[in-house]
């Protein structure tokens, strides 16, 4: 059953996606309330209600599931004992074992490989004796990552030569890690797929994904890739979504390789940077799609009418651009809220539509974003 308008949609987590979800739910006709430990969190700055305690606190919790109608959240760093309480108590959608799943790169990988879908071969290191023998069996170079808490780069080291291996083991916490064989991509992509209460799926376009400094920069939508590996992206997202059993949204990120194969990466349970593109350049975009799946509402198809680029806003240098953007024609600006711009810090972002079909070359990109670099 659907929620009815003034219902009151749950979202755990305070961020910039709490945000721009809880402004899809009022479009809609829902109220968002917010949990979070910030004080004057992106998200709460829009919601009609938020709650401000630590993620572990109980009671707090029992008192914000009495609250609402159905629970969500914006990022995966939560206590899995926290999520376990509210799935006790309201609906959570996703549910905590996908969230579980997406916490752990062994549960994540584990997973993946048992529903059939490739990622980078991959071994698990335990204890110091393990980088040996994984080095014999991966090589070199590889990247050791922690099977948890890591994400914009953090969290994993790029091993180059045996000599490197002691240091990262020691440097990256928590233990165990996983040793991946490097992989020789041509580019990273990732999918958006919604998945609603009645088994719905959708999935919006597959997009390029390019990262400075290890935090995503520019969004191309759609990938300038093959149509049949973007198919097959489109396809690999529904085979992930479907085998989870996902109420919610889902990203999907990928490795397109140098003979056009894909590999999957990441799975993140929630909107997720790289489609926010869609806000703009869809009829129903990555958040409200989510917002109907929660909600439990129909999902329709997420087709695009646009072209589109989308350019992340970091930091005090890409916010010292902000009076520019706001000064160019066609650049639409989506600001965070967030008072202070930090050194890695996501601010905003920006999105530049083009004709459907007509997304330009390099220069072109460059150009149409009017800004000093890409």
């Amino acid at each position: 059953m659907s929620l009815p308008p003034g219902a009151t949609i749950g979202i755990v987590g305070g961020g910039q996606l709490g945000r721009m979800s809880a402004m899809a739910a009022a479009r809609l006709g829902y109220r968002a309330h917010i949990f979070t430990p910030e004080a004057d969190s992106p998200a709460a700055q829009v919601a009609s209600a938020y709650t401000k305690a630590d993620y572990a606190d109980q009671a707090a919790l029992t008192r914000f599931a009495e609250a609402v109608d159905v629970i969500t959240f914006e990022f995966e760093n939560l206590p899995a004992d926290s999520l376990a309480l509210l799935e006790r108590l309201k609906p959570v959608r996703p549910g905590a074992r996908i969230l579980a799943i997406s916490q752990d790169r062994l549960l994540e990988k584990t997973f993946l490989n048992e529903a059939g879908i490739p990622t980078a071969p991959w071994v698990e290191v335990r204890d110091e004796a393990d980088l040996a023998p994984a080095m014999a069996k991966l090589g070199l170079p590889a990247v050791l990552k922690t099977t948890r808490l890591g994400y914009d780069g953090k969290g994993q080291a790029l091993l180059r030569a045996p000599e490197d291996l002691a240091p990262a083991f020691a440097q990256l916490s928590p233990k165990p890690l996983v040793w991946e064989g490097f992989v020789d991509f041509a580019a990273e992509i990732s999918v958006m797929v919604a998945r609603g209460v009645d088994g719905t799926t959708v999935t919006f376009d597959a997009v390029e994904n390019r990262h400075k400094n290890h935090i995503l920069d520019l969004t191309l939508a759609p990938a300038p890739l093959p149509l049949d590996v973007r198919e097959e992206a489109q396809a690999i997202a529904r085979r992930v979504a479907a085998r989870l059993e996902l109420v919610g949204l889902l990203g999907v990120e990928m490795f397109v390789t140098a003979t056009g194969g894909l590999l999957v990466n990441e799975i993140a349970p929630r909107p997720h940077n790289s489609g926010h593109w869609t806000i703009d350049a869809c009829p129903c975009g990555q958040f409200e799609m989510h917002i109907r799946a929660v909600a439990g509402l129909p999902l329709p198809p997420a087709i695009r009418h646009s072209d589109a680029v989308m350019k992340n806003l970091v930091g005090p240098e890409d916010m010292a651009q902000w009076p520019q953007i706001l000064a160019t024609p066609g650049l639409i600006p989506h600001h965070y809220g967030k008072a202070e711009a930090r050194p890695g810090r996501k601010m905003g972002h920006v999105n530049r539509l083009f004709p459907k079909g007509a997304l330009p070359g390099e220069l072109g990109i460059a150009d149409a974003l009017a800004l000093n670099e890409t």
